[in-house]
């Protein structure tokens, strides 16, 4: 990671302090998942425990991550299965009044048949009031993988009743800072959206920084001081397999993917001052894209590929601009408040998420693209590194809780706010992967 609050301003000692500074599967959970605050609105939803047959004592109860998942995003207040009248199987088997009496909107019903390590899962969502039952992408799933399942059928439940795609099936990767008698020791760890079945990619003795997915779901760029300078890598989260990409003398930072994953836009001070490059991944080709004798740094592709977002003091404090990669127009995009950095733009392209500082405090914001207004989303401290859910509804960022490093989750309206505090160490640097491909 390579951002205004370790390297500009606007002295030339804390450009040179950051210039020298120098896989296998972890048990189920690293992060846990606190819920501080939701939605007024919250939609009330029950959901049954479906019934099992040839469940194995090893199998998983998969309502109950269902449940768990629409509880983390905000938008649904799931009902306390010890307050169900009643738990029906199938739509035939539901008594309307039952849910009515305990204003429920809609009931999820279902059944699991499990056979050979294989589990097909058949379920319904119905709508208290008429009694509908509403169409699903999908009703019916099948696999070995329990909890992905889970995650497919909060998904389908998600987008009926909000109209917006789900994102439970979703991963996330960032660092992990732990404290051994050896120093310290740094990982990226890669989990599912919630948290669950935590696997580390790399560990390492030296800093690990900024990871940023790849638009195949498959690939992770990311800084190391491996080699004891700082490098940009890229890893295949399936083989495993690494393969270093840049590394020139000075700063190697901020890799970010283009839309098409053909290339990655990156900090490079190769040439003397921090600037912002693109690097084509067939040809290892560097087009050089600004150049400017203040720092650019912290690049961030817009969702149409054609522009580049990224923060400068070329106007006397961190604000964030944007350059248009043909014509290398630059124009700036922020003006409220003397610090706004680490700028990532919603896949809607209308919204722009960033670190807004205000009387000294660092908070992630969000500013409207068209009518410019800016919203500040959190009330902690020491917010950096956002990163946006693919569905543009939720933003994970770090900050800290007293003198220890967590996530935190943010949607984008600010009226749901989770933590996601780790159960070892320190956690930082998130980065949100994108839709991935159903098992």
């Amino acid at each position: 990671m390579i951002h205004y609050r370790q390297i500009v301003l606007p002295t030339f000692l804390s450009l040179m302090m950051l210039f020298f500074c120098s896989a296998s599967s972890q048990a189920n959970q690293l992060l846990s998942i606190e819920i501080t605050s939701s939605q007024d609105a919250a939609v009330p939803i029950a959901i049954v425990p479906f019934d099992s047959k040839n469940k194995g004592v090893e199998a998983i109860d998969i309502a109950a991550i269902v449940q768990s998942d629409l509880a983390s995003s905000g938008e649904f207040k799931p009902l306390a299965r010890d307050s169900m009248l009643s738990r029906p199987s199938s739509r035939q088997d539901i008594v309307l009044r039952d849910w009515r009496v305990l204003d429920m909107d809609y009931v999820v019903v279902g059944q699991e048949s499990h056979q050979a390590g294989r589990v097909q899962i058949q379920y319904s969502l119905i709508e208290v009031a008429t009694g509908k039952v509403l169409p699903l992408d999908k009703s019916t799933v099948t696999g070995s993988d329990e909890r992905a399942l889970a995650h497919l059928i909060s998904d389908s439940i998600y987008e009926a009743i909000t109209g917006k795609q789900g994102v439970f099936s979703t991963e996330v990767v960032y660092v992990s800072q732990v404290r051994t008698s050896n120093g310290l020791t740094y990982e990226l760890q890669k989990s599912d959206a919630d948290g669950h079945r935590s696997k580390t990619l790399l560990r390492s003795n030296e800093p690990i920084m900024s990871p940023a997915w790849a638009p195949d779901g498959q690939h992770i760029a990311y800084v190391s001081y491996e080699s004891t300078r700082p490098a940009i890598y890229m890893h295949n989260t399936i083989t495993g397999a690494k393969r270093q990409l840049i590394q020139y003398p000075g700063i190697n930072g901020a890799p970010d993917w283009s839309p098409d994953g053909q290339y990655l836009t990156m900090t490079l001070s190769k040439d003397g001052n921090p600037e912002i490059y693109t690097f084509s991944l067939a040809t290892g080709r560097l087009n050089r894209l600004t150049q400017h004798f203040s720092i650019d740094t912290e690049p961030r592709w817009t969702p149409d590929g054609k522009n580049i977002i990224f923060t400068s003091d070329r106007g006397g404090s961190p604000q964030i601009y944007k350059i248009n990669v043909a014509s290398k127009k630059i124009k700036r995009l922020t003006y409220d408040g003397t610090y706004n950095a680490r700028g990532t733009i919603t896949a809607d392209g209308k919204n722009l998420v960033m670190v807004h500082r205000v009387d000294g405090s660092f908070h992630i914001a969000v500013q409207d693209l068209k009518y410019g207004e800016t919203r500040i989303l959190t009330s902690t401290r020491l917010d950096e590194s956002p990163t946006v859910a693919p569905n543009g509804q939720l933003v994970m960022f770090a900050t800290r809780d007293g003198d220890k490093g967590l996530l935190s989750i943010v949607s984008l309206d600010g009226r749901t706010q989770i933590r996601l505090p780790s159960k070892v160490g320190e956690v930082r640097e998130p980065a949100w992967s994108p839709y991935l491909r159903a098992n």
